[in-house]
């Protein structure tokens, strides 16, 4: 077989911290070496956007760029937003995978609920397109990507391979470059862990009071089975996630109240 006429894999990119961030750019180095990609992300960052979608005002794409094997487009919106616009506006068809990143910064444990990166995978897991989220343990807009390629292609490799089940994605967490080598890769549990959030409250010049959201991340949970710990110790972490809410250990204790 002439390996040059094989069907490369469509693949769509997006993340959450705007075109312009280093994250997303190493990551489509990445994916061009897999396959034909195509690039929708915002013109803007929208980290903590959750599963927000824009329907109050019109989203508009502007190309940046559109060659073979290449497209990369910009949009208004969120990330959220740009899986929707790639998949039914610049595809107008399903891709065969979507990656979201690389995040500057942890979506380990409670994270996953509240990132865009995140969001933008369970997107296209809904519309059941196998999804990886790709983060780096480094909050830094000049976050040092230089380790981390291997195991992002081949993470990504598996899934084009294999697949994911129906209603599943995966949240991929690495660790910060550092003086140690990456351990491997670890496949865990949610860490059971929360933000302490507190608001620092202050007035304008007029005397009007405003308030800013800070607050601190808490890990009580120090089992070896979770994506925190496997960060805290050098290893990739790998959490299968899925959309579907239902507490199902629940549902009977429910129906014993006999509403």
């Amino acid at each position: 077989m002439n390996n040059s006429n094989k069907v490369k894999p469509t693949i769509l990119i997006t993340n959450d911290d705007g075109y312009f961030a280093p994250g997303i750019r190493k990551l489509i180095t990445i994916m061009r070496k897999i396959g034909r990609v195509i690039v929708v992300s915002s013109d803007q960052p929208m980290s903590g956007m959750g599963h927000a979608i824009t329907i109050k005002t019109p989203l508009r794409l502007k190309t940046v760029c559109k060659e073979p094997e290449y497209e990369e487009y910009i949009c208004n919106g969120t990330p959220v937003d740009c899986v929707k616009l790639g998949e039914q506006v610049v595809i107008k068809g399903k891709p065969d995978l979507l990656v979201s990143g690389i995040n500057h910064g942890s979506n380990a444990s409670i994270n996953v609920i509240y990132s865009g990166t995140m969001a933008a995978v369970l997107e296209a897991c809904i519309d059941g397109i196998p999804a990886i989220g790709f983060s780096l343990n480094d909050y830094s807009h000049d976050a040092d990507f230089s380790h981390v390629d291997s195991y992002i292609e081949s993470i990504t490799h598996k899934v084009i391979k294999e697949g994911l089940p129906q209603g599943i994605c995966l949240n991929v967490n690495l660790p910060a470059i550092s003086e140690s080598p990456i351990k491997g890769i670890k496949v865990c549990r949610q860490s059971h862990a929360r933000w302490v959030e507190e608001f620092d409250s202050r007035h304008d010049p007029r005397g009007a009071e405003y308030h800013w959201l800070t607050g601190r991340f808490e890990n009580d949970d120090t089992r070896e089975d979770t994506d925190q710990w496997a960060l805290e110790n050098n290893f990739v972490s790998i959490v299968p996630v899925q959309y579907d809410l239902t507490a199902y250990k629940a549902i009977d204790l429910v129906k014993g109240w006999n509403l």
